[in-house]
């Protein structure tokens, strides 16, 4: 993991105790150890330390200034080609390999998830679904991040759609099978000097670009698709039988939208939620395979 995980080897000190040390040893979350240590490693970072302060609160001005505009000028300036490209290059040059791969990882995973549900849920029937597996950062290029908000609201439209007002119930046997870890590797990421942003920062910087360069409308629903992550949650503890998996979950309320403030960290959150959810679901996979 390099310089940003020194707190691993280093020797613990008990007048001195290394939160991150403390938090990696702690085995009460289902995170496997190849992502809890990216996800520390990412967050241990002077970047996260010193520029996410400063970042923070000038992209939350950002977001109300370009609110604004957007009631003048709704669209002006619009263009998902030209942000996603935007945002690959950011990635590439910019963003630590640890955060570039769990921005990666999220797309498979949540694909895996909508897929379980849909399989387990509606038995017998076939969901449309669009599932995103990008092999690489440039193939976010193609509308990824757009298209993974889409998926989100179709998924929960056509799924309930299918269940025509019936509850989920869990099939006698579950299936798995989609259940995998992505074959995306942290050395695979791009390393120049300049990749040193971490997630947070990275994704409190791209939330207004985001906004900038989205319809209010599309920035909109971005936002509250992060609502759903208490209905995906509630969803697969349903198949799995527990109620209790739900504790994981950080974005609630999917009836009280928020604004779109603190979308930011809500994001980081999210991607932290479905990080907890895939784990979990892949515990059951190899509980069930005995």
């Amino acid at each position: 993991m390099g310089k940003s995980s020194e707190w691993l080897d280093g020797a613990h000190d008990p007048r001195d105790p290394n939160p991150w040390l403390a938090l990696y040893l702690d085995a009460s979350g289902p995170l496997a150890d190849e992502v809890k240590r990216a996800w520390l490693s990412d967050a241990s970072t002077r970047s996260r330390q010193f520029l996410l302060p400063v970042v923070r609160p000038l992209a939350r001005l950002s977001i109300v200034l370009i609110q604004l505009l957007k009631i003048v000028t709704p669209r002006s300036w619009t263009s998902s080609r030209i942000l996603h490209r935007m945002i690959a290059w950011g990635m590439k040059t910019f963003v630590s390999p640890e955060a570039n791969w769990l921005i990666l990882r999220h797309f498979h995973l949540g694909s895996q998830v909508l897929a379980f549900i849909a399989r387990n849920a509606v038995p017998g029937q076939e969901l449309p679904l669009h599932p995103l597996s990008p092999p690489d950062i440039d193939a976010l290029k193609d509308d990824v991040f757009l298209q993974h908000d889409l998926n989100l609201f179709n998924f929960v439209i056509n799924l309930n759609k299918a269940l025509g007002g019936r509850a989920i119930e869990a099939p006698a046997k579950l299936d798995f099978s989609m259940i995998r870890q992505p074959d995306l590797r942290i050395e695979d990421m791009p390393r120049r000097w300049t990749n040193v942003i971490d997630l947070q920062t990275a994704i409190e910087v791209y939330t207004p670009v985001y906004q900038l360069f989205l319809t209010d409308n599309d920035f909109w629903r971005a936002t509250n698709s992060l609502q759903l992550d208490e209905v995906i949650g509630i969803y697969c503890a349903t198949l799995l039988g527990r109620p209790d998996y739900l504790v994981f979950l950080n974005n609630k309320h999917p009836l009280v939208p928020l604004t779109t403030l603190r979308a930011g960290f809500r994001l980081v959150l999210h991607g932290l939620s479905t990080e907890m959810l895939h784990a979990l679901l892949s515990r059951a996979k190899a509980v069930a395979s005995g």
